[in-house]
């Protein structure tokens, strides 16, 4: 690294060429796609990118921050909402960002529980906002008392793997036929 403590202008631009292949490989085929197809596509060693990202999570975690801080700002806007429609819309956030590559959805449950994880940071923070939803629907009686964050968590897990391995409609009906029995009905 140069005295200025900021990366060098190649070691930067290597970076960024290894985070656009890496998207576009587990993009095609899956998270567990091999990092050194990633490397070779990208025109680089493969210990360039382990000297970049020393574990796949870390390569994950580096592609994914943009994605999961927009995630978490939508998160936190969630808090003007109805209970139900916030925590709705959560639902269908989460689900479409742990369905961003194949294999994703795993890699994130892993991490809640991993603190060693690259991460974890993240997952503890989408499960925060989970908790935080579900608490403020419980209050307000439009979910079932019993329903946990934890439940949640797993549910948004299966539709993103159901998105990932079917189709986003499938994962929809899914999430509708659960969310039916989480919901506690209107009263006519």
């Amino acid at each position: 690294m140069p005295p200025s403590g900021r990366p060098r202008a190649d070691a930067r631009a290597n970076r960024e060429r290894l985070l656009a292949e890496a998207d576009a490989v587990f993009r095609e085929h899956g998270t567990d796609a091999s990092l050194e197809a990633i490397a070779k596509r990208a025109g680089l060693a493969t210990g360039t990118l382990y000297g970049h990202f020393r574990t796949r999570r870390a390569l994950l975690s580096a592609l994914m921050g943009d994605r999961n801080e927009a995630l978490f700002t939508a998160g936190d806007a969630l808090a003007d909402e109805p209970p139900a429609v916030a925590l709705r819309t959560w639902i269908d956030l989460t689900v479409v960002h742990a369905a961003t590559y194949r294999g994703l959805a795993a890699h994130l449950a892993d991490g809640t529980d991993d603190a060693s994880s690259e991460l974890h940071a993240s997952c503890v923070r989408m499960a925060a906002i989970t908790h935080t939803l579900v608490r403020r629907a419980a209050d307000a009686g439009v979910i079932r008392p019993s329903t946990t964050a934890a439940d949640l968590s797993m549910l948004i897990t299966a539709c993103a793997w159901a998105r990932e391995h079917a189709s986003p409609e499938r994962a929809g009906r899914l999430i509708d036929q659960v969310l039916n029995g989480v919901f506690v009905p209107p009263h006519s």
